[in-house]
């Protein structure tokens, strides 16, 4: 079988209002289980490609302070 993860994700999230939005993220996180994070990078990734550049370099800013 062909499972397609990035498709299943969207899929699965296809819809859903900002708030269960943010309950997923915030559970993924909470939850701190290894299996989440295919699902939490799928979800930046889409948010990555939909950004501005303004937008990238407050990400990148955000994490690269975050790494110190």
């Amino acid at each position: 079988m062909n499972l397609n993860l990035r498709h299943a994700i969207k899929q699965n999230v296809q819809g859903n209002s900002q708030e269960e939005l943010e309950a997923t993220i915030v559970d993924a996180i909470q939850n701190g289980e290894e299996k989440m994070l295919p699902g939490l990078g799928v979800l930046f990734e889409m948010i990555w490609q939909h950004s501005s550049e303004q937008d990238k370099q407050e990400m990148l800013t955000t994490l690269e302070n975050s790494l110190k």
